[in-house]
C-alpha cells in the first residue's frame, strides 16, 4: 500500500519559520527576481541553469585566468592547466567533465571534454568515477586522470588519423551507436 502525501488542506498543515527561508542559488536568484529587462538568450540561459541547479558563478580572476590561455596554440601547458583546472574545480557546480567543458571551449585543439561515453570506450573495463567533494587530494587526482585522457586522446586522434579537435565528439558518437545497450552510471 502506497503511503498518501500530506497537503495544506489537512488539519496538522502548519508552516515552519525555516519554510520561509529560500537559500538556492542564493546570488542568481537575487539577479533573477530584480531582473526588469528585455529577456533575451543569457537571462533564459540562467533561468535554465537556475533551475537545474547547474549555475557556477567564476570570478574576474578565474575568467582572466581562463583568457590567458592561448585560443591558438597546440601546445599544452601543463603548469597553466593544473592551475586553471584547480581554480575551476573549486568552484560549486564545475567538476570535471564541465571544467573539461569550459577548456575546450577555450582552446579545442589542446583539450577535449571528458565524459562517462568517451572515457569507456577508451578504457576497458573502467569508468569515469569522480569524487565531487573538492579537497586538494581529490583534485589533484582528478587534474591527473584528465591529463593522462588528453595524451591517450592525442594517442588515438593519431592512430585513427582523426583531428584532434574531433576526437571527443566522434568518439562519443561511436559510443552512443556501439554501447547504446549498456547503461552509463548516474544517466
Amino acid at each position: 500500500m502506497t503511503k498518501k502525501h500530506k497537503t495544506v488542506f489537512e488539519a496538522a498543515f502548519k508552516l515552519e519559520d525555516s519554510d520561509k527561508v529560500f537559500n538556492y542559488q542564493i546570488e542568481l536568484t537575487k539577479k533573477l527576481d530584480n531582473t526588469n529587462d528585455l529577456f533575451n538568450q543569457d537571462i533564459i540561459n540562467e533561468i535554465v541553469l537556475w533551475k537545474v541547479n547547474r549555475f557556477a558563478k567564476v570570478d574576474e580572476d578565474i575568467l582572466k585566468l581562463l583568457n590567458s590561455i592561448d585560443i591558438d596554440s597546440n601546445q599544452l601547458d601543463e603548469l597553466k592547466t593544473k592551475e586553471v583546472l584547480k581554480k575551476l574545480l573549486m568552484i560549486k557546480g564545475i567538476q570535471l567533465p564541465m571544467a573539461s567543458t569550459i577548456l575546450r571551449f577555450r582552446n579545442k585543439n589542446i583539450y577535449q571534454i571528458i565524459d562517462q561515453r568517451v572515457y569507456r570506450i577508451i578504457y576497458e573495463d573502467k569508468t569515469l568515477e569522480l569524487k565531487t567533494y573538492p579537497s586538494e587530494k581529490n583534485i589533484n587526482e582528478q587534474i591527473d586522470i584528465y591529463l593522462k585522457y588528453l595524451s591517450d586522446l592525442k594517442e588515438i586522434s593519431n592512430k585513427l588519423k582523426i583531428p584532434f579537435y574531433d576526437i571527443d565528439r566522434i568518439l562519443y558518437k561511436a559510443d552512443k551507436r556501439i554501447n547504446k545497450d549498456i547503461p552509463l552510471k548516474n544517466y
